[in-house]
């Protein structure tokens, strides 16, 4: 798993990295809020551990830009332990909140429990969308039904014979993937491609539609 760190002392952002590796995380620094959201742009970051007081942008601040697209665990820094501190920190996005000083092994037990808590949540999320979703191919803003054999184009149903429908369904099965019209010829109509302006003219019918 991979763990960002944004503290603005050093010090304490190379302590906390030291006993993550020891644990197998992969350890990413930044020094404020604004280099912590580049950093979470460019990799896939799995917990932060953000401290709330900082330069530029502070741990609040990029909270709630992180909330805005990400829902990984977030863990707060803070030298304040005031109850009032915490509630506010955990109101706006935060899952766990520690004050320094601080016991390295209790971080440690605190974002080893985040992580297993988000992987137990994610598993059921995609366990769920899976059986849910299995009769159903979504490729930008086309949407294919395999049970009801219907097709929705930007929110709008259309109308496909069954081999037109058989031909999205290959390519949107694998989308991305360039076939030959003699691959979908064989595909679809399951036997040596004859004629593949069969295909052409099923293609283009159902760009009309």
């Amino acid at each position: 798993d991979n763990i960002l760190i944004v503290e603005d002392e050093i010090e304490i952002a190379r302590a906390i990295e030291i006993y993550l590796k020891s644990q197998g995380y992969h350890v990413y620094i930044a020094n404020n809020g604004e280099a912590g959201l580049e950093i979470i742009e460019q990799h896939d970051i799995h917990l932060a551990i953000v401290d709330v007081m900082m330069p530029i942008m502070n741990g609040i601040e990029m909270t709630l830009k992180v909330r805005e697209k990400y829902d990984f665990p977030i863990i707060f820094l803070s030298a304040k332990s005031e109850d009032i501190d915490k509630i506010t920190g955990l109101n706006l996005g935060a899952d766990d909140y520690v004050t320094k000083p601080f016991e390295p092994m209790e971080l440690i037990a605190r974002v080893n429990a985040n992580i297993r808590r988000y992987d137990q949540i994610m598993l059921l999320k995609n366990k769920s969308i899976s059986s849910d979703n299995d009769h159903r191919l979504i490729v930008g803003g086309l949407e294919l039904d395999k049970y009801t054999k219907e097709v929705i184009v930007n929110d709008k149903t259309v109308r496909l014979t069954a081999k037109e429908f058989q031909i999205l369904e290959l390519l949107m099965s694998y989308p991305g993937r360039v076939y030959s019209a003699e691959e979908i010829y064989q595909a679809v109509w399951k036997e040596e491609a004859i004629n593949t302006e069969t295909i052409m003219v099923h293609i283009r019918l159902s760009l009309i539609h």
